[in-house]
């Protein structure tokens, strides 16, 4: 208790003390802010701004709202919305297309294997005696992030920090240069690293371990933070369409946590709204254990709160506990806000808030509501493919793997039997076409270069890297989800309600308004270029917001 009284003194301290009455001006006349901070909440839709609006309090997302600078109708510009893309196109202002994270996972041709989007077997674990939780590392991200190049700019004198639950959410938003990415373990319930960036953890990530939040928040059950009643804009807190916590019977409050998890696990933290807030927590203590904007150089901290998505693919959209972890986020985002206003003046601090992709309804609910809606069934559709190969090739190895929508085809098998690839492709192509829900198939050739003129086969094609990418892509009809369960949610297409997400900013040179022209993700990166007056991200595609920038 000492250390953990001591620690919070310290954080008063630091917040509370204005260095000098001539840093204090300094700051203040400074035309570029002294710190950027990016939100990203993962799979947030745009329209839970206004659906959740009335029990917002005034300092979080209706403050980002009606005193910063909304853009309603901004979107992701390529598919698969997943997490490592959405991450990345974010803070490199380009899509897989060019920075080469295709998806969370991929099938990597030279070894036959799948490998995850930040898996490096070369770098070890700080932090933890888990093996393979920190054995991780940027490297599979072609282009620079902007972070990268703040770092580059001031001679590697500015600082970016990157926090996530997840691992990939904070290191590729870290980048390449970034001083400290961590996230969350749950095996020690501690935040961990990689040796890419440090050979032990700074003291302050220490000291905040050894605080133990994640025993504190879930040593005790998940109840709504308002009445139950009051939660009118969800659906029954009883229905089908969500899943369960442990071992309970019915989805339904309040969920029991202390029963759910024990100390050598505490990943049910990732799946209620405390994992936010634990992230919250270690956001602040980022901003004090790395004099974050205190320097004379623009610092960056990237804060990305993951529960959100874990809450939404068990519970999906509709459900009382997504609305609850919302109103509970609100109050977590506003107690940063107020925070960074207090200790760095609005006037020196740049904050956008987004997402790394939506969400879509529930289908089995849908469907119930004779709405067109399915499930497409990966298992069975690989074991009926295998069959046509084997009838019409007699070999089900001409195709090696299938993941993300793609088939990945063994060229190597094709070219010893002397097929024709492209013969192959098209067959299959029209094969593949006959299963309820498939609603088109391009190919590789297709996707790598032509000229396509539909908004869907163009989304794809921005998210498709030919080294990594498969031969063949498909595409679902709207509403059918790739899962097997008929409770929750996914993402990944590339229709509205994946790739719809919010867009706020505010503070430095932000003027309170909005806009409803079209702004791609990959706009984000160079906007925060033209504001710090540096050079957007190498491979950026993307166009400042005039709206802010002008």
């Amino acid at each position: 208790m000492k250390l953990i009284t001591a620690i919070g003194i310290g954080v008063l301290v630091f917040f509370a003390t204005n260095q000098t009455d001539g840093q204090t001006s300094s700051l203040k006349e400074s035309k570029t802010p002294k710190l950027v901070v990016g939100i990203v909440v993962d799979q947030m839709r745009y329209d839970y701004l206004s659906k959740y609006y009335a029990k917002f309090s005034e300092n979080g997302f209706k403050k980002l709202m009606n005193q910063g600078f909304n853009c309603k109708n901004a979107n992701y510009n390529y598919s698969p919305t997943y997490t490592g893309p959405g991450h990345a196109s974010i803070y490199t202002g380009t899509t897989p297309a060019y920075h080469g994270i295709i998806g969370n996972d991929w099938y990597v041709r030279e070894t036959g294997k799948t490998t995850y989007v930040t898996d490096d077997a070369t770098e070890k674990t700080v932090g933890s005696s888990a093996g393979g939780a920190g054995k991780m590392s940027p490297r599979n991200l072609l282009s620079s992030t902007i972070g990268d190049e703040l770092k580059l700019y001031s001679n590697l004198k500015s600082k970016v920090v990157a926090v996530s639950l997840k691992d990939r959410a904070s290191i590729l938003p870290g980048g390449h240069l970034s001083d400290g990415s961590y996230w969350f373990d749950s095996g020690s319930g501690n935040f961990i690293t990689s040796t890419f960036y440090k050979k032990e953890l700074p003291t302050w990530v220490t000291i905040f371990n050894e605080r133990k939040l994640a025993h504190t928040y879930l040593s005790k059950p998940w109840n709504t933070l308002l009445p139950i009643d009051q939660y009118t804009e969800s659906a029954a807190d009883d229905n089908p369409y969500e899943g369960l916590y442990g071992k309970e019977k019915k989805p339904v409050f309040p969920h029991d946590l202390p029963s759910i998890y024990n100390q050598k696990d505490f990943g049910i933290i990732r799946s209620t709204p405390f994992g936010n807030s634990i992230i919250k927590d270690i956001a602040i203590a980022a901003l004090q254990g790395e004099n974050l904007g205190k320097g004379p150089y623009t610092d960056l901290l990237a804060v990305s709160f993951s529960a959100t998505d874990y809450v939404g693919h068990k519970m999906g959209p509709q459900s009382v506990e997504v609305e609850d972890t919302y109103i509970r986020l609100d109050r977590d985002i506003a107690e940063l806000l107020t925070l960074l206003e207090k200790n760095y003046g609005k006037e020196n601090i740049l904050v956008f808030l987004t997402a790394d992709h939506a969400a879509a309804y529930v289908p089995a609910e849908l469907t119930d509501n004779k709405m067109n809606a399915g499930y497409f069934n990966g298992l069975a559709f690989s074991d009926s493919v295998k069959g046509y190969l084997n009838k019409s090739y007699g070999d089900t190895s001409v195709v090696s793997f299938m993941v993300n929508n793609q088939i990945y085809l063994n060229r190597k098998r094709i070219q010893q039997k002397n097929l024709d690839i492209k013969s192959i492709t098209a067959n299959l192509a029209n094969y593949v076409l006959q299963f309820n829900g498939v609603a088109n198939v391009y190919t590789a050739e297709q996707l790598n270069g032509a000229v396509l003129k539909n908004k869907s086969a163009e989304l794809i094609q921005n998210g498709f890297y030919r080294k990594r990418s498969g031969d063949l892509a498909i595409l679902l009809e709207p509403a059918w989800l790739e899962e097997l369960s008929t409770t929750g949610t996914t993402h990944g297409s590339t229709y509205t309600y994946d790739t719809h997400i919010p867009l706020l900013w505010y503070g430095a040179q932000i003027k309170p308004g909005y806009t409803s022209a079209a702004i791609d993700i990959t706009d984000i990166a160079p906007t925060i270029a033209a504001l710090l007056n540096i050079m957007a991200p190498n491979a950026s595609i993307g166009k400042p917001i005039v709206s802010i920038t002008k």
